[in-house]
């Protein structure tokens, strides 16, 4: 084999890197919109980010994170009971503490066995209260809260370079094999020319 014809296979395997290289760079420049002989160009996520984001924010309140959901998910008794040790600290401080502070005319006829009653009531009644507490608390969230339209503010004004930087992080492996496979299609390529090229003379 020649040396040109090394040299042609070489600048094959190169082109082909290089465009895969290029290629991947132009998902994210460049950041604005430029100009060349009347035409436009501009990185594909910053150019589709507010369409990208209107999407993303339908998806996920539609799909993955829905108000039914987290109504199903607070209300749920295994999630009730986590609360109740930090509610029934607080009434028992209440019981032994404050209520002494608030009403000591009337604390001083409750005992220790009353206090125990009185505690006891309470929890069982919060405990009962709690769950459609929860659900209509869930329910004014929904009129108050448009998830849909917060998720796609955020995406809209989110960094370009964070949004590079973090989509590198993930995917840096598959970004390097994409420009592998780029060379290595060059190569095969500049192969068959020499080939070719050969086989005619």
């Amino acid at each position: 084999m020649q040396y040109w014809q090394i040299f042609l296979i070489l600048i094959s395997g190169f082109i082909g890197w290089i465009t895969n290289w290029i290629a991947i760079k132009m998902l994210f420049h460049p950041r604005k919109p430029i100009n060349i002989l009347g035409i436009t160009i501009q990185g594909i996520f910053p150019k589709n980010q507010s369409q990208f984001a209107q999407k993303l924010g339908k998806l996920v309140s539609g799909e993955f994170l829905s108000f039914s959901d987290i109504e199903n998910k607070i209300s749920e008794p295994t999630n009730i009971h986590k609360m109740m040790p930090l509610i029934e600290s607080h009434i028992d401080t209440f019981l032994k503490e404050r209520l002494s502070e608030q009403l000591p005319m009337i604390s001083m006829f409750i005992g220790d066995k009353t206090i125990s009653r009185l505690k006891s009531t309470f929890m069982q009644e919060i405990e009962t209260l709690l769950p459609p507490v929860m659900k209509s608390y869930a329910g004014q969230l929904k009129n108050d809260l448009d998830l849909e339209a917060i998720i796609t503010q955020k995406v809209a004004h989110f960094s370009s370079d964070r949004l590079e930087e973090l989509l590198y992080q993930i995917m840096a492996k598959e970004f390097r094999f994409v420009e592998w496979v780029g060379a290595v299609i060059g190569l095969i390529i500049g192969s068959l020319q020499v080939l070719i090229t050969t086989l005619a003379n």
